[in-house]
């Protein structure tokens, strides 16, 4: 909990840039109910896709992947777990769920996150929800091969202390409104993970407690744009920030600021997007084609059918062959080769 030690987070250097990032964050969080209001039908498939998408990038950032037909019959509970991959990815489904469904009845404390940590791990032969036996380290690994001690974790033995004084401080802040909710969640984040309390699943767990305290701040973004997709997609910069403000965590002279804005960069950038997806149409077959397009702008570069129709939940097959020619009219997708493997390529101006 060094971030929360000796009014650390209330003596940090708060700049014009922040000021403004968290202003426009404000903004966007005021716009939340007119969404749902205007575009409830777009709100609903972005909600089926993020789920998908949340599990899947989360999983895949700690290198956890299984086939994407095997993930969509998983995420819609269609069979069961065949591997320890697809176990996790179960687990993840199943923990995300509990924090769409009962935020507001999940508080801050070490029995909560334990109870994420078993759920994560609950289709897996390892103890899930259990604090680490033996001491951690943080390894990174080079191109090379080779690897080194970037971090040395919060020793095993006083874990269970940690945690319990880290949440402390959290809610002691949070309850006497000190400091802005944005500033006080990714400190808390950093600061899990730099106690990395269990042996396996800490990425993901600091994931689900991101989604879990944004939406108790009110924050509900998460709700219909992956903000793991958002990490996944930027994972070297999530990693550098990471390792920029755990510098000296130990001696609670590290630096929040790199960590920090990269949080809150991710959480603005969902929120642009969202307004972009759910400002676009508002009716039923509007709805659909917003997402089949969104999925194009924010997917890659390349792509076949098949694997946009896993991006688009509910859409229709004759739907997402419609919008793919109206783009390729409008000269903003061409169509690399024949067949049915035929891949198609967003045009980038």
């Amino acid at each position: 909990m060094k971030s929360f030690e000796r009014d650390k987070l209330l003596k940090q250097s708060l700049t014009p840039r922040l000021f403004s990032t968290v202003r426009l964050i404000g903004e966007f969080k005021g716009k939340q109910q007119l969404w749902r209001e205007q575009s409830p039908q777009v709100l609903k498939s972005l909600r089926e896709l993020a789920i998908i998408q949340s599990t899947e990038s989360s999983s895949r950032i700690e290198g956890v992947i299984v086939a994407p037909d095997r993930l969509i019959k998983l995420m819609a509970k269609k069979t069961k777990p065949a591997d320890r991959s697809e176990s996790e990815i179960a687990g993840y489904r199943d923990a995300l769920a509990t924090i769409h469904g009962s935020h507001e009845h999940m508080p801050v404390k070490p029995t909560i996150i334990r109870q994420l940590h078993r759920d994560l791990f609950k289709f897996t032969s390892s103890p899930g929800g259990q604090w680490k036996p033996t001491d951690n380290e943080i390894i990174e690994r080079r191109a090379d091969g080779s690897s080194a001690v970037r971090f040395r974790c919060v020793p095993a033995a006083v874990t269970p202390e940690w945690v319990e004084e880290l949440c402390a401080a959290f809610n002691r802040l949070h309850e006497q409104e000190a400091l802005d909710s944005l500033l006080l969640i990714p400190a808390f984040v950093l600061d899990f993970l730099c106690i990395h309390p269990f042996r396996d699943g800490n990425g993901r767990v600091a994931r689900l407690l991101t989604l879990l305290l944004l939406y108790q701040a009110g924050y509900e973004v998460g709700r219909y744009i992956s903000l793991e997709r958002i990490i996944e997609s930027t994972k070297e910069t999530y990693y550098e920030s990471l390792n920029a403000s755990s510098r000296r965590w130990h001696d609670g002279k590290h630096d929040l600021s790199p960590w920090r804005d990269y949080f809150l960069g991710v959480l603005l950038a969902a929120y642009r997007e969202c307004e972009e997806r759910a400002g676009l149409v508002t009716s039923a077959r509007g709805a659909k084609r917003a997402l089949v397009v969104g999925a194009i702008e924010h997917g890659p570069v390349e792509f076949t059918i098949k694997e946009l129709e896993r991006s688009c939940p509910g859409v229709s097959h004759q739907m997402v062959r419609l919008v793919l020619d109206q783009l390729r009219a409008e000269h903003k997708v061409k169509c690399v080769g024949r067949g049915p493997g035929a891949r198609w390529r967003r045009i980038v101006p």
